[in-house]
């Protein structure tokens, strides 16, 4: 049994305020429980400022707190990460026009790459659980659509997806961290806190460079 937790980073706008990077980041392990078991570790030390929330965000907590969280996950021995990377500036001009082509396109490439690396292997039943945050919901569904229809004609037999938030997964929250890492590595130049996460990445791999 392989989970893959998936979360992503930036956005597919192409206004002067959206982001230069858009970042899909997938966590792959074989406890269900471990990156949720290391966010209610680094929550609990929080837990008067997140008792209502019971939700850690990375782009909402402090250095301290993202330190921790991502040092942490950087121990786990089983923990691998995966990320393709959208560098917008060199998207094709009739690809901005059509977002959940540019969006299905980018996670074909991961679903590629997850295959290609041996991460799972033949035969293993793949749970993917996926935020649901942010994306317009016809957008993500049409996503849901293309990968199951994707992994069909890969002859994956055993997987399932799950759409999830963040609050009720935990593990969802470990992935946002590290997506946002990576994130800020590209579109800060900042890498405090990627390479705490970086022994863990087995691919990152850059659309358009």
């Amino acid at each position: 049994m392989v989970y893959i937790f998936l979360d992503e980073s930036g956005d597919l706008g192409f206004k002067d305020a959206s982001s230069k990077w858009f970042i899909f980041t997938i966590a792959i392990v074989q406890d269900k429980r471990v990156l949720e078991r290391e966010v209610k570790k680094v929550w609990r030390t929080l837990r008067k400022k997140h008792s209502r929330l019971n939700e850690l965000h990375a782009s909402n907590e402090k250095d301290v707190t993202r330190s921790r969280l991502l040092s942490r996950l950087g121990a786990l021995d089983q923990l691998k990460v995966q990320s393709i990377v959208l560098n917008k500036e060199k998207v094709y001009v009739d690809l901005k026009n059509q977002k959940n082509i540019l969006y299905n396109y980018t996670a074909n490439i991961l679903l590629d790459r997850l295959h290609s690396k041996g991460v799972v292997p033949p035969g293993d039943h793949i749970e993917l659980y996926i935020d649901r945050k942010d994306t317009k919901k016809s957008l993500r569904q049409n996503f849901l659509n293309y990968l199951a229809s994707s992994m069909e004609s890969r002859k994956v037999k055993n997987f399932k997806i799950e759409l999830h938030t963040s609050h009720e997964n935990k593990s969802l929250q470990a992935v946002d961290f590290i997506s946002w890492a990576i994130f800020r590595k590209y579109e800060h130049g900042d890498f405090e806190f990627y390479d705490l996460i970086k022994s863990k990445i087995i691919d990152e791999r850059l659309l358009f460079p």
